[in-house]
């Protein structure tokens, strides 16, 4: 549907709002576009620009000419070498193109001059309320965009600051592919991003710590004057690079040490007015170029003008489009952001699993993608993993690798979550739980857990919940690990706990967290605070009642280790009774188990060292932590680090990591995996083993994180909801042989025809945003 011919004001002259403008005047040559840029038509920035297969598709649809030209000057590469610890390891079938940001600004400024397009430069663009007579104003100017500062309360922006620091060089040596070196200074590591991109020119972008560049001294540099400061941190990336650099000098352009900045707007429109490329949205380097989202928003934004019957239309058609497939980028590249920020935590991995887990690192690579890019770097990763014998034929799914914890040997790495089933009678678990559990430790999990069992009645979050303080409590849970043991090769867990200010609750199907109509027991907290604004105020524990409560533990411990348990995990998250000491948002005391972190874990690891005290040396003791409160002013994810220290230290074998819970105000940050970076740090900054858990539903997902040492055991709980034989399953899917019940093993092959398991939703989210730039062109343009 064409619209009439409109007047287009663009603000800024880089390839958003060039790229846009040529496309404008492809879809109605009658349309009025004007450019303005305050620079001039020579002057740039930066060095390479980066584009991936999809977006190239999208730009030969859409003008063949631009592609052709920007194809001749393409750098391409398809490995990625990542150079640590003296080796390098080299991942193929990366599909890659870059070019020189030079050379593409004077492609489209050629382009857009042959269509007519009017372009200003050296010539600010007017105030906004002079573009009153414009049917359109686009607003691509950059990072620090004047316009979205002009319109700050419509477009809601957000700027939040990483916390390494980098500078964008060049080099005229030019690498044969992408490559990540990794430098471990006297001050720490350094990393550089590397890939060619023209025939004599490499671009070289070295990142480290803020502490690293503070120690190097690289701060006092930055504030000498401009020249002098450049000239000196460059002197200090040649020598610190030389050998890398094979002695050339590095090449500035406006170089400096910044941090980088990511930007979210609210909205993206305000009357005629649209923000695009960085103006709207920025992501981190390591993930790709901005240049390459800013020229998909160019082709989304033209398509939509086009198809859309006014403006308005099309402007609310182009966010909602492009939106979700930004945000996903954005997502993958904060990932990405927070894993070069944190590389130091990993350097003491070998090579191989250092190079997969950088490869992996956004969550967008998985171990999938990459046995379809470089199956045979996927089987030297998983064979070093599994310590299977050099030039075996193939290696066990990381997933299907045992686990040892003491005396106990998992034979996968997939635990079925605790899920409280609110199936209980007066404590007493019974036949629903039976099946429940006993199902899912004959799908194949090599660890199945019970929901939080309590250790009081006054402990109970809900009637229906399970506990462990009656003989024949004791006997029932007897009858399951009986039946686990007896009929699977799964080891079968408990989880003890207390509800603290969170009990007396109905069950969860009746009304979630609220309070009871009647028969509500009193509650215990370490001070005096209620959940809901309708909950009870619980009584701040006295030390008579620390000590009732710590026995209580003690107990039920004792009769977990006669019923048959193979592992304990004392439950210390979402707000219970033992995760309200260690949050500062629930724990309120001036004794000495209030104030300081080390105040506030004082109850809780009292209570796990009696515990330790009489559960069985050789069987493992685990913790469930909750690694950030999603709240201002609550635990954060570098409290957590010396919460899974503390609780190590004292015998705890393996953290299970969980977040949030503790207050109704947290605002949580939901998504793929989204828990695992919290389990990644805990794992890999204090040693001891972790699980992860929080949307982790693919067996795609469970070999990625195990196989990159982000956790050592993944708990899928929904998941074994839908599937009780998710395990099973998954081994059939990767056609990996597994031990099946008996009775089952005429199921053990897929059915002929059966699909197998789906790319992640996010994944085709994105990709189905980016198809669409590839589908609508060419109709368009006849």
């Amino acid at each position: 549907m064409r619209s009439p011919p409109l007047k287009i004001g663009v603000i800024g002259a880089g390839p958003a709002g060039l790229y846009f403008a040529a496309l404008a005047k492809q879809l109605d040559p009658l349309h009025e576009v004007t450019v303005w840029e305050r620079n001039a038509p020579d002057d740039t920035f930066g060095f390479g620009v980066v584009f991936s297969d999809e977006t190239l598709g999208g730009i030969e649809h859409a003008d063949s000419r631009i592609h052709a030209e920007m194809a001749d000057s393409f750098a391409r590469w398809a490995d990625i070498d990542v150079h640590h610890r003296g080796e390098v390891v080299t991942s193929g079938g990366h599909g890659f193109a870059a070019m020189s940001r030079v050379k593409l600004l004077q492609i489209l400024q050629r382009r857009a001059a042959e269509l007519g397009v009017a372009v200003e430069y050296r010539t600010p663009a007017p105030p906004l309320e002079d573009l009153a007579g414009f049917d359109l104003v686009l607003a691509a100017d950059g990072v620090n965009s004047a316009t979205r500062a002009a319109q700050a309360a419509s477009f809601g922006p957000s700027l939040e600051q990483g916390r390494s620091r980098y500078i964008w060089l060049g080099t005229h040596l030019v690498f044969d592919c992408f490559k990540f070196f990794i430098v471990e200074s006297e001050y720490g590591a350094f990393q550089v991003h590397a890939y060619p991109y023209s025939s004599d020119r490499s671009t070289f972008i070295v990142e480290t710590s803020e502490a690293v560049w503070r120690r190097a001294g690289l701060d006092r540099a930055a504030q000498l004057p401009p020249g002098v400061s450049d000239k000196a941190s460059i002197e200090f990336c040649q020598e610190l690079f030389r050998e890398q650099l094979q002695g050339l000098p590095l090449i500035a352009n406006n170089s400096r040490w910044i941090n980088f900045v990511t930007v979210r707007n609210r909205c993206w429109r305000h009357g005629n007015t649209v923000l695009m490329g960085d103006a709207a949205h920025t992501a981190h380097f390591s993930v790709g170029s901005g240049t390459k989202l800013a020229m998909e928003d160019s082709l989304a934004l033209a398509a939509c003008l086009f198809e859309q019957p006014d403006v308005a239309a099309a402007l609310a058609a182009y966010e909602a489009e492009r939106r979700p497939v930004v945000e996903s980028t954005q997502r993958a590249a904060e990932a990405s952001r927070r894993w070069f920020e944190e590389l130091e935590q990993y350097l003491r991995q070998t090579p191989l699993q250092f190079a997969f887990n950088l490869l992996t690192r956004s969550r967008r690579v998985t171990y999938a993608n990459l046995q379809v890019r470089d199956p045979e770097f996927v089987h030297r990763v998983a064979s070093e993993f599994a310590g299977t014998a050099a030039g075996a034929s193939s290696a066990p799914p990381p997933m299907f690798t045992p686990l040892h914890l003491r005396g106990l040997e998992l034979k996968n790495r997939v635990v079925v979550s605790p899920m409280d089933m609110y199936s209980s009678c007066e404590g007493l678990i019974g036949d629903f739980h039976l099946v429940h559990l006993g199902s899912k430790a004959l799908g194949g999990a090599a660890l199945v857990m019970t929901e939080m069992v309590c250790v009081s009645p006054e402990g109970r979050i809900t009637p229906g919940c399970a506990g462990l303080y009656a003989p024949q409590h004791e006997a029932a849970f007897r009858r399951l690990t009986d039946f686990v043991h007896a009929n699977s090769e799964s080891k079968v867990g408990i989880q003890l706990g207390h509800s603290g200010r969170k009990g007396s609750t109905k069950l969860m199907w009746e009304g979630l967290d609220q309070p009871l109509a009647s028969g509500n027991w009193p509650l215990l907290a370490p001070s005096p605070l209620q959940y809901l604004p309708q909950s009870q105020v619980p009584r701040e524990m006295a030390r008579v009642d620390m000590d009732i409560v710590s026995d209580q533990f003690v107990r039920a411990a004792k009769m977990a280790a006669r019923a048959g348990f193979d592992l304990l995990e004392l439950h210390c998250a979402h707000g219970y009774l033992l995760a309200s000491f260690i949050s500062p948002l629930t724990n309120r005391r001036q004794d000495e188990y209030g104030g300081s972190l080390e105040n506030r874990l004082r109850y809780p690891l009292e209570v796990f060292t009696a515990m330790r005290a009489v559960w069985p040396e050789p069987k493992p003791m685990s913790v469930r932590v909750s690694a950030t409160d999603w709240a201002e002013g609550g635990l954060s994810p570098e409290d957590s680090v010396e919460v899974a220290r503390a609780f190590a230290e004292l015998g705890a074998d393996l953290v299970d990591v969980s977040t949030g819970q503790t207050t109704p105000d947290e605002r949580p940050v939901f998504g793929r995996s989204y828990q695992t970076p919290l389990a990644d740090r805990i794992r890999n900054q204090t040693g001891v083993a972790t699980m992860a858990v929080g949307a982790i539903s693919s067996y795609d997902d469970v070999n990625s994180i195990i196989l990159a040492g982000r956790a050592d055991l993944c708990a899928l709980a929904r998941a074994h909801l839908y599937d009780p034989a998710w395990t099973l399953h998954a081994a059939a899917e990767q056609d990996f042989a597994v031990a099946w019940p008996v009775q089952f093993e005429r199921g053990s092959r897929r059915p002929p025809g059966a699909r197998s398991e789906p790319r992640p939703r996010l994944e085709l989210i994105r990709r189905r945003g980016e198809d669409r730039l590839h589908q609508r062109w060419r109709p368009a343009l006849r």
